[in-house]
């Protein structure tokens, strides 16, 4: 293939988000060194978001100041209102994350707004977001919601209607926040969204890896010109408002995949591997994926063999 695609680490803020008990801040940055080391120069390093609902990510200020003193990172930080967006820019980001989601049941279990009213708090950050500050925009549960189930494609292309006019340029993640979405339906919908918004708009895939499809719907959004896709080391991860719900889609399992078809991602599977055992080893981590399991057992037969 010979093509480069990105790789966005989600694993500081998704991955670490639902670990009971907490993980030791120092813990947290000596982590993102070692994705950093393996290559990853984009990473979503933490959430401001509610200490009381999510205790785990009250660290937000001092992992992010760890994560932007690493040379050349693009450390993003996830933010639901303009409140959080403000607490993060205090903080000093200089890359947000705005999510929402497109099922009004799960945007209200989690910031208590409906889809159109969080439209109306993206409108207001634009408005008075600082020059030069980095804008993504996370669209979850774009394809299915834990209470209500699939989520309608004409549903999330008219909410995305007016997320786009605000600011045309962002770059716009569609998130399978369930991982019951099928690569069909995330072909799909992503033709069809980069199909009405021709001009600027930069998209993304984020997915979970609960029914096993992860990287099945990683290649099906590549197959639609997707080329950056949000992953987890080890697998970690999972939406404290989303029952069920597992990790995200390993980025050791992606990175491989693209690596055997001969997609660049300027990462090193092997230290990428190693930093994997350790998020694997966290007390109370639930981690996932393949090719970590499966790269090691290989190592041990041929240690064996030798």
């Amino acid at each position: 293939m010979g093509e480069h695609v990105t790789i966005v680490e989600v694993g500081p803020r998704d991955g670490f988000q639902l670990i009971v008990p907490l993980i030791p801040t120092v813990t947290k940055i000596a982590l993102v060194e070692q994705l950093y080391a393996a290559g990853l120069r984009r990473m979503e390093a933490t959430a401001f978001v509610s200490a009381r609902s999510i205790p785990q990510l009250a660290d937000a200020a001092e992992v992010l100041a760890a994560a932007r003193a690493l040379p050349g990172l693009s450390a993003q930080v996830l933010v639901p209102t303009q409140r959080r967006c403000e607490q993060a820019l205090g903080a000093g980001a200089t890359e947000i994350a705005f999510v929402l989601s497109a099922s009004e049941a799960h945007n209200m279990e989690n910031v208590r707004r409906t889809p159109r009213e969080s439209v109306d708090e993206y409108r207001r950050l634009i408005a008075v977001l600082p020059a030069g500050v980095g804008v993504r925009l996370n669209l979850a549960t774009a394809f299915d919601c834990p209470f209500t189930g699939a989520v309608a494609p004409d549903d999330v292309l008219a909410l995305l209607d007016p997320l786009v006019a605000v600011r045309p340029d962002v770059e716009i993640a569609l998130c399978d926040t369930t991982g019951r979405a099928t690569p069909e339906r995330v072909r799909a919908l992503f033709d069809r969204a980069i199909a009405r918004f021709p001009d600027g708009t930069r998209w993304a895939f984020h997915g979970h890896d609960t029914y096993g499809l992860g990287v099945a719907n990683v290649l099906a959004a590549y197959d639609a010109s997707v080329r950056v896709f949000d992953s987890s080391f080890a697998g970690l991860g999972g939406c404290p408002f989303a029952p069920g719900a597992t990790g995200n889609v390993a980025t050791e399992d992606v990175v491989w995949t693209f690596g055997e078809m001969g997609a660049a991602t300027g990462i090193d599977l092997d230290l990428l591997l190693d930093a994997a055992e350790a998020g694997a080893q966290l007390p109370g981590a639930l981690p996932g994926g393949r090719v970590r399991t499966a790269l090691r057992s290989r190592q041990c037969v041929q240690a064996l063999a030798a």
